[in-house]
């Protein structure tokens, strides 16, 4: 898949509340979880983009490659965030992804991303399923899901899970090192056994 096919949106405007902190700011062997992100999306494509209310927070975590996209309905979650993304940026398919994924695998993302040109032009999103749910802020949307996901908020829906099970949508498998790349910390706790998990690794 050529790359101005995809775009990526890396999540920043979450509060973090159980966290305590900013969870896109939290390091791990030096580089911010944001950062870490931002490098394991500039393997799948230049057009990178953090979606968040405040870029200010974050300018000195950007990558090269990378730039801001400004949250217009900060604090919405996470569907209407991907709204804005497909509605803002030109790419036939987006890759959706959480800052808080430390332990993200570029080759496993680049062989996901590889795969796309696989599915029919019905296909509206292409994402991780594991444990009968959707990993859906490690997933792919087509363009074309805009006008479904948009008529899906404006009659109230604010769930990826609903959503996803209404449209054609393809499940991913997720094995064991899929399952471990999607892996999130809410909160210090679950970021200090990842940051075990990868001493480890």
């Amino acid at each position: 898949m050529t790359n101005h096919q995809i775009a990526v949106i890396v999540l920043a405007g979450g509060q973090s509340s159980r966290m305590g902190r900013d969870k896109a700011l939290l390091e791990i062997e030096g580089k911010s979880l944001l950062q870490r992100a931002l490098e394991v999306a500039a393997v799948v494509t230049p057009a990178v983009y953090v979606l968040t209310a405040w870029p200010d927070r974050y300018r000195s975590t950007l990558t090269e490659t990378s730039q801001f996209l400004v949250e217009y309905n900060p604090g919405s979650g996470p569907l209407v965030a991907l709204t804005q993304g497909l509605t803002e940026i030109a790419a036939e398919w987006i890759l959706l992804l959480a800052c808080d994924l430390p332990l993200l695998d570029a080759q496993i993302i680049q062989n996901w991303a590889n795969q796309l040109t696989e599915f029919p032009p019905s296909t509206l999103a292409v994402v991780p399923y594991q444990n009968s749910r959707w990993e859906p802020l490690c997933g792919f949307y087509r363009q074309q899901s805009l006008p479904s996901l948009q008529s899906f908020i404006d009659k109230g829906g604010r769930s990826f899970q609903v959503w996803l099970n209404q449209i054609p949508a393809i499940p991913l498998p997720v094995g064991e090192r899929e399952a471990v790349m999607l892996s999130n910390c809410n909160t210090l706790e679950e970021f200090e056994q990842l940051k075990g998990k990868m001493g480890n690794g």
